[in-house]
C-alpha cells in the first residue's frame, strides 16, 4: 500500500508516527517518541493506524496542508502539552502541607513541579475531550453526558487558576467563571 503524507504508522522501535515526506525509495516519518523525523524504507513493514492517499493528480502535498494535518494529528492523538507560564508571583516558591497532627513531617513541593501536574491534568482533559467528540461508538446524548462530567472537572479545579500567568490558560467550569 502507498502511504500519503500524514497517514499515521507505528514502528516496530520508534514507536507512532506521522509520514511527512514521500520519496521514490523511502518514507520521511515524523516520531513522537525521538521527536524526529526518520527516512524509512518503502519496503519495511510498518502497522498501519491510519492511511492518507496520495493526491491522484499529483502525489504531492504542499507544506500548508502538511503542517495543517500534522498539527491535526498532534492535537488529537497526541499527549505533548503546550508550555503554559507559571504566574511570576509563584516563581521559585514552595508549597507547604502541614498536617494537623503534630509530629507529622511537613511537605515541601516546588510551586513550578506543583503546577506542571496542574498544566498535564488540564492538558489530558482536553485529549479526553477531543477522544470523546472524535468516538465512533458513543451516541450524541452520551458524549453530552460524558463532556459534562469533564466540564464539572474543570470547575473542581478553577482553585488552581490563581497559579497562571494568564488567566486564559486555566480551568473553566460550567459557567466559565472562578
Amino acid at each position: 500500500m502507498e502511504l500519503g503524507i500524514g497517514s499515521r504508522v507505528e514502528h516496530p522501535n520508534f514507536g507512532r508516527g506521522v509520514v511527512v515526506d514521500i520519496g521514490t525509495e523511502f518514507n520521511n516519518i515524523w516520531f513522537k517518541s525521538s521527536n524526529a523525523v526518520k527516512s524509512i524504507g518503502k519496503n519495511f513493514e510498518l502497522r498501519i493506524l491510519s492511511a492518507t492517499e496520495t493526491s491522484a493528480s499529483t502525489g504531492v502535498v504542499n507544506m500548508s496542508d502538511l503542517e495543517f494535518m500534522l498539527q491535526r494529528v498532534l492535537d488529537q492523538r497526541s499527549d505533548i502539552q503546550e508550555t503554559v507560564p507559571l504566574g511570576a508571583k509563584w516563581q521559585g516558591g514552595t508549597m507547604i502541607l502541614k498536617p494537623l497532627e503534630e509530629g507529622m513531617q511537613v511537605k515541601e513541593v516546588p510551586i513550578e513541579t506543583f503546577f506542571h501536574k496542574i498544566v498535564m491534568v488540564r492538558d489530558r482533559l482536553r485529549v479526553m475531550e477531543q477522544q470523546i467528540n472524535a468516538h465512533k461508538v458513543l451516541s450524541d446524548e452520551e458524549k453530552v453526558d460524558l463532556q459534562q462530567y469533564i466540564t464539572r472537572i474543570y470547575g473542581s479545579l478553577t482553585t488552581f487558576n490563581v497559579l497562571f500567568k494568564n488567566a486564559d490558560d486555566g480551568f473553566k467550569g460550567s459557567g466559565g467563571k472562578e
